[in-house]
């Protein structure tokens, strides 16, 4: 069976294994890109597509089959499309020289010393809360958030709670918009983040937290939204928000979803109320 070995020369067999190797470290290199991103369940839909396909045709259903195949032959057409984010941060981090590099955004996580990131986040939603002064930040997890801070202002600053309260302050150029946390540091603000369309517009929530939401079901990004009306403290994880939280309730969501990440609080979905 493996008798065409015998005729390969040493020198092909060589270039046979660096070419093999190239290619898997290629694709190892494209599954650390996008780890920890919305593409990995969009590729895992793929997959699912790719493997129905034969096995529609062995089973012999005929509809199911050419279904999967129309579909199978429109992913050629929308892959560009879908991963036009990946597709464009996987070649910025080609262009930066990156694409190499064993930077991870799981072994950031880990190194975090999150109860102390915890604890400052949690003093600043206190603090402007107290004072009504609206806030958004994000803490960012395994989902990476690059496309959201490329739209803010880079700060790269150690997270305290006297820098957090400082970026929003009212009047200011970084008060609109969100401020995103990644590890230890505040890597951005002024960010722009997606809104959520399970909130019709014209309902209580406002913007900033309607940004929260948005920002939470398209990523397990924990985010802390600090009403300017009313000077409550919410915070949105996947998609459910959860209003009116004292520092203490804060203190042990984030520190349940951070500093110990397999183990999710319960959370109920946002009830009416007046704030935004």
């Amino acid at each position: 069976m493996f008798g065409f070995l015998d005729s390969l020369s040493w020198s092909s067999a060589v270039l046979a294994v660096v070419d093999i190797g190239i290619v898997a470290y290629g694709f190892y290199r494209l599954f650390l890109l996008i780890r920890g991103t919305r593409a990995v369940q969009l590729v895992k839909g793929i997959i699912a597509v790719l493997i129905a396909v034969p096995v529609s045709r062995w089973l012999r259903l005929n509809a199911t089959h050419y279904v999967l195949q129309q579909i199978q032959v429109m992913l050629v057409v929308a892959l560009p499309i879908v991963f036009q984010p990946e597709l464009r941060r996987a070649l910025e981090t080609i262009g930066q020289g990156r694409f190499f590099s064993s930077e991870s955004l799981l072994r950031q996580h880990e190194e975090t010393d999150w109860g102390r990131v915890v604890d400052e986040v949690a003093r600043a939603a206190d603090h402007l809360g107290r004072s009504r002064t609206g806030a958004l930040i994000v803490l960012e997890r395994t989902t990476g958030l690059n496309e959201y801070v490329a739209t803010g202002i880079p700060i790269d600053a150690r997270v305290s709670s006297a820098l957090l309260e400082n970026l929003f302050v009212p009047n200011t150029p970084l008060h609109d918009g969100a401020c995103i946390v990644r590890g230890d540091r505040v890597v951005a603000a002024a960010a722009f983040l997606p809104l959520t369309e399970s909130a019709q517009p014209g309902s209580e929530l406002g913007s900033r937290h309607r940004a929260a939401l948005g920002i939470s079901e398209q990523s397990d990004a924990a985010v802390v939204a600090v009403s300017e009306e009313t000077g409550w403290i919410s915070l949105a994880v996947e998609g459910r928000l959860q209003r009116r939280l004292e520092d203490r309730a804060l203190r042990e969501m984030l520190t349940r979803l951070l500093v110990r990440p397999k183990t999710y609080p319960g959370f109920k979905i946002w009830h009416r109320g007046a704030g935004g």
